[in-house]
């Protein structure tokens, strides 16, 4: 199959509770990965020149990819899912790979006990670009398939050293050789009500664009338009399975307070969005009333402007659909530039309507997250968000109000 411009590449799996990193290595004409950079996943989300770039969804990632924007150094692009953790991809249920019209179907009855497969690749030959199905199992995980492919991995960080005493001027040197950029595959999930972590501020620089994500599945029970098994990377004709009606619409906000004593909320509900540049510099850029855009919805929180803000809560609610939590699979993804993903999982499966997911502190400049996770419902008039407001001290009243 041949690829030319820019196309998106939509890799779907069933994780069955596992948790599962997708990831496109860039490899030179060796078959190795000499530039890092060019290793695109969950914590490097493009590669230099917009070449591939990734956008995660629940269970999903779309690669957008453009090869005339690729140095001619990539000579081969591999798509690829891991394991993180427990299980084997024998336990993966129906999934797929889509690239234009044409689907490829695999699950767990292709593979054995490997912790990684290699999906499938898109490699240059004669001047031209072509798809390939592989299927290939992998014993490793992400960090042994970075080893094959010849990357290096970092280290977790240490503890920072004691100043020293700065040491006399010494005469100029020639210019160091670069050290070879490694990549980071670490991420932080807070498993328990109550985990934090606390994110020091890198000197006189703020922490960016933040942003907090949401996705979830829109359905409890599987699409009657599943694909039947055909085996590994069998020909499918024809668009991705479409998601049963009657799903459920979840809506991400933040109740917040800023320095000065301020409180608010940012939320679709009352098309209160707030505001990335100006007070309370908190922003609500979509809302994703069916679940299946992969990008979800998403709250960007302005960084450099953290000294003005106190502390964020964010919440999700079940705005339309029967409540059940366990089925939507609901994950926030915090993701402050440099540093490594903080993942808080909506994981009870409670039938109340409301949930504080996890709170975002200011405290002494550093920024501390910490989960949450408590369920509200309705009692009597009074709504699930004046119960957050009032358990969490906002001093904000609340009334009805719509998205439409």
């Amino acid at each position: 199959m041949g690829c030319t411009g820019a196309f998106p590449l939509l890799l779907s799996l069933t994780s069955q509770g596992m948790d599962i990193d997708l990831s496109c290595f860039g490899l030179d004409a060796g078959g190795q990965l000499s530039d890092d950079r060019y290793m695109v996943f969950f914590n490097q989300k493009s590669c230099p020149g917009g070449g591939v770039t990734l956008d995660i969804g629940n269970g999903s990632a779309t690669f957008t990819t453009d090869v005339s924007r690729l140095p001619e150094s990539i000579h081969k692009l591999v798509f690829t899912a891991s394991l993180n953790g427990e299980g084997t991809m024998r336990k993966l249920g129906a999934s797929s790979l889509r690239l234009g019209s044409t689907t490829f179907s695999f699950s767990g009855a292709d593979f054995q006990d490997e912790k990684a497969v290699i999906v499938g690749e898109i490699y240059k030959r004669e001047g031209l670009w072509r798809f390939g199905a592989v299927g290939q199992g992998f014993n490793g995980g992400l960090s042994a398939l970075l080893k094959h492919f010849g990357g290096t991995e970092a280290a977790a960080s240490p503890a920072p050293a004691p100043a020293l005493a700065a040491a006399p001027a010494s005469a100029p040197a020639s210019a160091p050789v670069p050290e070879t950029q490694k990549v980071s595959l670490s991420k932080i999930t807070l498993e328990k009500r109550g985990d934090k972590i606390s994110l020091e501020k890198a000197g006189r620089q703020g922490f960016g664009r933040t942003r907090v994500n949401l996705n979830w599945n829109q359905s409890s029970t599987p699409a009657a338009t599943e694909p039947k098994k055909q085996g590994f990377l069998s020909r499918a004709m024809g668009s991705v399975q479409t998601r049963s009606s009657g799903g459920i619409d979840l809506d991400l906000g933040c109740m917040f307070e800023l320095t000065d004593g301020t409180p608010g909320c940012v939320q679709a509900l009352g098309n209160s969005w707030g505001s990335f540049s100006l007070p309370p510099y908190i922003h609500l850029d979509s809302d994703d009333r069916s679940g299946t855009s992969t990008g979800g919805e998403n709250i960007f929180i302005n960084g450099d402007q953290f000294p003005q803000i106190k502390r964020a809560l964010i919440f999700t609610f079940i705005y339309d659909g029967a409540p059940n939590w366990a089925a939507t699979n609901g994950v926030v993804t915090i993701e402050v530039p440099g540093r490594s993903p903080v993942e808080v999982r909506l994981d009870n499966g409670s039938t109340a309507s409301m949930c504080a997911i996890a709170m975002i502190e200011n405290k002494s400049g550093n920024l501390e997250i910490t989960k949450l996770v408590e369920y509200f419902q309705q009692v009597g008039l009074k709504s699930t968000h004046q119960q957050i407001n009032d358990r969490f001290r906002f001093g904000l009243r609340f009334k009805a109000g719509s998205k439409d």
